[in-house]
């Protein structure tokens, strides 16, 4: 689950980390008025959405009277943003942050997340800070540094001074910079989160170290242990339909393809994916019912994918061991009864009650076509679509 800046903002407030002062506002007015709580001339306004990119898409503005303010908060609210991250439609503008403008002498990069290869938690650090960053991955890699965290001894004053010299800081920067770390890497365990970025971070022309951007996300699965942070999720900042499937437990990524997936265990739907791309056809979404649905949850994962207008054909790929068989044949004859169906349908079931599951599907008068196994299963939504 990701979370907005502002949002992000006070999380690190609450663990010391430094931040410039600013207000949420919903629309001018408010706008306005948080300016002058502020205090001071000169402003930035930065559109709230879950994207990055947002300076390249005029979501981030400099103004130097309030009335420059009213005008770049009544442009934004309300409108789509458009920006590399968020593809051509963009995402509607519901808040801007307003914060007091900062000094810049130094633009840096700093953030921490979950490094799969390793299995730990990893700082990434550059002296390239900036909206440039990913340019600056792809170019001229040497210019990041990557820190481990072991987890079995955690942090320590020598990943902060590690990080400090990898981002050219000395003196009482550095010492800063240690404290930073250190703030980060807390945050990161007490909250379970699954990253932390500060693009930029920044060195004052007063010589002090500033988060003036942030990006948090959470790991979902923890969410149960986070109240405070669950509170803080903003669905219209997600797909409707991966709301919708949440809703009902289900695991759910929409994608770009044309034929929808329906599958139970993670693993075996990545592999569904991977064998429809092998036949030249192109998955819909990532769906997995999981081991214990009932015929309701697969019913409602069923509407899911029918819900997306990319979706061509629908390609059912269940291994029954928990799950049976006939559970999910009942889901999949109500679910294309409810929904009047009238896309191919490709079924391969094995496991549990499989023979009743394929006498009911039989029976049921719909148009399914079966499969014996998986890569039949491909063939045949890839070939009904064509």
């Amino acid at each position: 689950m990701n979370i907005h800046e502002y949002q992000a903002k006070d999380l690190l407030k609450q663990y010391g980390a430094p931040v410039a002062p600013g207000g949420i506002a919903t629309s001018p007015h408010e706008a306005a008025a948080r300016a002058r709580e502020l205090g001071g001339d000169t402003f930035v306004v930065k559109a709230q959405i879950h994207a990055g990119g947002r300076g390249k898409g005029g979501g981030i503005k400099l103004v130097k009277t309030l009335e420059e303010l009213h005008a770049e908060a009544d442009r934004m609210l309300g409108k789509p943003l458009v920006t590399p991250q968020t593809g051509p439609k963009g995402r509607i503008v519901r808040s801007v942050y307003v914060v007091k403008d900062a000094t810049i002498a130094r633009e840096l990069y700093l953030s921490l997340l979950v490094d799969r290869s390793t299995g730990r938690l990893a700082f990434v650090a550059s002296t390239e800070g900036g909206v440039n960053i990913e340019e600056v991955a792809a170019k001229t890699p040497e210019l990041i540094t990557t820190i481990d965290v072991d987890p079995a001894s955690g942090l320590s004053a020598f990943h902060g001074r590690v990080i400090a010299a990898a981002l050219k800081l000395d003196g009482d920067l550095a010492k800063q910079c240690a404290k930073l770390v250190a703030a980060l890497y807390k945050l990161f365990i007490d909250k379970d989160a699954s990253l932390i970025e500060i693009n930029p971070l920044i060195v004052t022309k007063e010589g002090n170290l500033l988060c003036l951007d942030a990006k948090m996300g959470f790991e979902d699965n923890a969410l149960f242990r986070h109240p405070d942070i669950a509170a803080l999720r903003d669905i219209h900042e997600e797909d409707p339909a991966e709301v919708e499937a949440s809703k009902h437990d289900l695991s759910y990524v929409k994608l770009d393809g044309t034929i929808g997936c329906m599958v139970n265990g993670a693993g075996l739907a990545m592999a569904t994916m991977d064998i429809i791309k092998l036949y030249g056809g192109e998955p819909a979404n990532f769906l997995d019912v999981g081991g214990g649905a009932t015929k309701e949850r697969v019913t409602e994962a069923f509407k899911i994918i029918l819900s997306d207008p990319n979706v061509k054909g629908v390609l059912v790929n269940i291994f029954g061991g928990i799950m049976r068989c006939d559970t999910i044949a009942e889901g999949i004859i109500a679910a294309a009864r409810e929904t009047h169906l009238a896309v191919p349908l490709v079924v391969r079931l094995e496991g549990t009650n499989v023979e009743r599951g394929k006498e009911l599907l039989r029976d049921s008068g719909l148009a399914i076509i079966p499969a014996d196994d998986l890569d039949d299963a491909a063939k045949k939504a890839v070939a009904a679509l064509k």
